[in-house]
C-alpha cells in the first residue's frame, strides 16, 4: 500500500563543496531496494557551496528536472542556453540524443539548495530541449499546482513521459485530497515542514507523518488526504 523512505535513511555524499542526499541509488551510493520508483529514477537533494558546481558533462535519453529551493544556479549547455535559475523556478531538460551542460552556484556568498530529478524518457532519440518557468508561492499555495507533465497534459513544462508533477505549499492546518487511478502510482517528496498523510483503500486507512526530506511511495488505486502540521512544501508525482 505504501513505503516510507525516511530522510535519514537516504544515501549521503559529502564532497566538501557538495552535500547530497539520494532517495534512490545514484553514483557511488547503491541500494538494491531503492533503484527508483516506476519511471522516477533520481531524487537528489543537493546543497552546493558558493561559486561551486558541476563542470560540463553529458546526458542522453533522460528527462532532467531541477527544482530550486533556495539560491540560484547558473546553467550552460550545448544547445546554446545560458541562464540563471532562481529560487521558485523549475528547469526541465530533455537530454534526448545527447546534450552537454554545466551548473554552478550563481552566488559567491550564499549556498544553493536544489532537488535534482531524473525521469526515464518514453523512448530513445528525442531532440534535446530546454525550458524553465517560475512558480510563485501563491501559484502553489494550498493546492496541487501542476508544473510538469507529458505533451498530452496542460502542464506548463513538458517532458517525454506519462507523469504529472505537482508542487505545493500547504499552510498550517490546510488539507488537500488526491485519488490515484487503478493504473497509477504516487510519490510524495517532502521539502520542508511536516505533513500527515491518510491513505485509504478498501475501507482501510493508514496514517503516516512526513518530515523534511522524507519520501513516500504510494501504490495504485488509493485515496490520499494530506494535512499540513506546519507550513509545508512538497512535490507530488502521479506515475504510470
Amino acid at each position: 500500500m505504501f513505503e516510507l523512505r525516511k530522510s535519514e535513511d537516504r544515501g549521503f555524499a559529502d564532497h566538501g563543496w557538495l552535500k547530497a542526499k539520494h532517495s534512490f541509488s545514484f553514483a557511488n551510493y547503491y541500494s538494491p531496494e531503492h533503484m527508483g520508483f516506476r519511471d522516477l529514477v533520481v531524487i537528489n537533494q543537493d546543497i552546493v557551496s558558493p561559486s561551486m558546481g558541476f563542470g560540463t558533462h553529458p546526458h542522453n535519453d533522460m528527462e532532467i528536472l531541477t527544482y530550486i529551493v533556495s539560491g540560484a544556479i547558473r546553467h550552460k549547455d550545448s544547445m546554446g542556453n545560458d541562464y540563471v535559475i532562481q529560487a521558485g523556478e523549475i528547469r526541465t531538460m530533455s537530454a534526448g540524443t545527447g546534450v552537454r551542460h554545466s551548473e554552478f552556484n550563481a552566488s559567491h556568498e550564499n549556498q544553493l539548495e536544489l532537488l535534482q530529478i531524473w525521469i526515464h524518457t518514453d523512448q530513445a532519440g528525442h531532440t534535446p530541449s530546454y525550458d524553465q518557468k517560475i512558480f510563485t508561492r501563491e501559484d502553489k499555495l494550498n493546492k496541487f499546482k501542476l508544473v510538469a507533465g507529458s505533451y498530452l497534459d496542460e502542464a506548463p513544462l513538458k517532458i517525454h513521459q506519462n507523469i504529472k508533477m505537482f508542487a505545493s505549499v500547504l499552510e498550517n492546518g490546510n488539507k488537500l485530497k488526491y485519488s490515484l487511478d487503478s493504473d497509477r502510482y504516487g510519490w510524495i517528496q517532502q521539502i520542508h515542514g511536516q505533513l500527515e498523510i491518510e491513505l485509504i483503500q478498501n475501507q482501510k486507512t493508514e496514517v503516516i507523518q512526513l518530515k523534511s526530506g522524507d519520501g513516500l511511495k504510494i501504490e495504485k488505486n488509493i485515496a490520499i488526504k494530506i494535512k499540513s502540521l506546519d507550513e509545508s512544501e512538497f512535490l507530488f508525482f502521479d506515475l504510470k
